[in-house]
């Protein structure tokens, strides 16, 4: 054999078996900034579990794409009756939970009546309230029928607490999740990370990833040298503050600024006195420097809101001008409801970047006219279990990321401690409607009823920033809906 061509051939075939095995990498590691409190989308309000699990080992019957589009996912289609009351759903099949256990209709009336009982731990329960039945036709169709007609209803069932369980697994879905996605649970190392295998059996399109692990870094300080070391190939969704620059300078890697659903708030509890006084709401309104803020909690990315809607949004009404920044004012509102003198209050503040920085400024704000906000900063799952669920706060920050859900506002048992009947007025005709121009009206009403209200501080839309190598491609670049889809994110050359 020639020497020359028996060593090209050698040359050819390592090049060869070099380029395959670059292309075979299918593992990737993304840096979170808060660890869930655990791991079933339908019994938790913390955004980070949707963030884990939503798309990629949970599915409903609806999904919502990257646009913020409705999909379809475990129904592959539907019809609607003429009245808009009856839809009926024609499931997929030969789908299979991750435990082997068949997907069929019983498992969606399953789910769906968990998700509305009297005792449903459904931190989204209100999103199935207009339900009537829940029928299994047969096993590959599921016919729901609503009360009333709800133009969102579609949108609704593509929310990650909507997801489809099973009986079999429901009780265990918080260490152990089991669903029907592309991938499945395989470690939970709590503190560290949650680890994802891909699902081989999966009935839709193979994902690239064979694996992927959400690692846990709480602050940017931790999060940036992982990224630059490679320990860490994705920050889908960091606050990188002073960092920002220093990674978009490196051609290494990609950085997307983005959309989010995430209105960022200064919370109030609205039933506590000196709060249930609309003129200490108006003042605190008038003393909030949203650009301050802005500046220095999201980098000066954030959008500036006033109401709680997205800018993103074709129904957005711009009402930042309602209070403007004007301490004289607040301080004139303040006399007005006796409280010249000001007064002392708490601010609990969970441990994400931008409440926490934001938290600062707020107080500074609040301390110029005469409100002493006393700082408590607060660990994710205490700021769940105090101020969401106990309602035992005055003042918090913290940013809401689930989709249009303007709606929170009218629920009686929400941490707001809000209640107006011309808001819950324009909600409940909201829900009956389904021509788009009359949605698009009664949201500006809504916004406007709370802006008028001050219900609460209205801060600034959370910007997607996004941090990735730059051979990774198919993450979002805007959250519509809180979650990190790696269904078809793939390594390329």
């Amino acid at each position: 054999m020639n020497p020359w061509k028996s060593a090209a051939a050698a040359a050819v075939l390592a090049l060869a078996s070099s380029t395959a095995a670059m292309a075979a990498r299918a593992d990737l590691v993304l840096g979170m900034p808060l660890e869930p409190p655990h791991l079933d989308p339908t019994a938790g309000a913390a955004a980070a579990i949707d963030e884990v699990l939503y798309a990629n080992v949970f599915e409903g019957l609806t999904r919502i794409g990257s646009r913020g589009e409705v999909l379809p996912a475990l129904a592959e289609s539907w019809t609607v009756s003429d009245d808009g009351k009856v839809y009926t759903f024609k499931l997929r099949t030969s789908v299979k939970f991750h435990d082997g256990t068949d997907f069929n209709a019983d498992d969606v009336k399953f789910s769906l009546d968990r998700a509305r009982a009297d005792d449903s731990t459904n931190a989204q329960k209100a999103l199935f309230a207009a339900i009537d039945t829940v029928e299994a036709v047969d096993p590959a169709t599921v016919k729901v029928t609503l009360k009333t007609p709800q133009g969102a209803f579609l949108y609704n069932m593509g929310w990650g607490d909507a997801v489809i369980v099973a009986p079999e697994s429901a009780g265990t879905n918080k260490e152990k999740p089991v669903g029907t996605g592309p991938f499945r649970f395989d470690n939970w190392a709590k503190g560290s990370s949650i680890t994802i295998v891909r699902a081989d059996s999966y009935w839709g399109e193979p994902v690239a990833l064979d694996k992927a692990e959400f690692r846990i870094i709480p602050d940017a300080a931790a999060a940036v040298p992982a990224l630059l070391s490679g320990d860490v190939q994705a920050l889908p969704n960091f606050q990188l503050g002073d960092a920002l620059p220093q990674v978009e300078s490196d051609p290494r890697f990609k950085v997307v600024i983005g959309s989010t659903e995430g209105e960022t708030i200064l919370a109030i509890n609205n039933k506590k006195p000196p709060f249930d006084n609309l003129k200490v709401r108006q003042a605190i309104a008038h003393v909030i420097d949203r650009k301050a803020i802005i500046d220095g909690a999201s980098g000066g990315l954030g959008t500036p809101i006033g109401s709680h809607f997205s800018p993103a949004n074709d129904a957005y009404v711009d009402l930042t001008g309602t209070y403007p920044y004007d301490p004289a004012k607040a301080k004139e509102l303040l006399k007005e409801a006796g409280l010249e003198n000001g007064f002392k209050t708490t601010l609990k503040l969970p441990p994400v970047g931008y409440a926490r920085d934001g938290g600062q400024i707020i107080a500074s704000e609040l301390r110029n006219i005469g409100i002493e906000a006393e700082i408590i900063p607060v660990e994710w799952a205490d700021w769940l279990k105090q101020v969401f669920t106990e309602k035992d706060y005055d003042l918090s920050i913290v940013s809401h990321t689930e989709p249009n859900d303007i709606d929170i506002y009218s629920r009686k048992d929400y941490y707001f401690n809000y209640d107006n009947p011309a808001f819950d007025k324009v909600i409940e005709e909201l829900n009956l409607t389904s021509d788009e121009a009359r949605r698009k009206e009664l949201y500006g009403q809504a916004q406007k009823i709370l802006a008028d209200d001050a219900v609460v501080g209205f801060l600034f839309e959370l910007p997607k920033i996004g941090i990735w190598d730059a051979k990774v491609e198919g993450l979002w670049e805007n959250s519509p809906i809180q979650a990190n889809d790696l269904t078809k994110v793939k390594w390329v050359d």
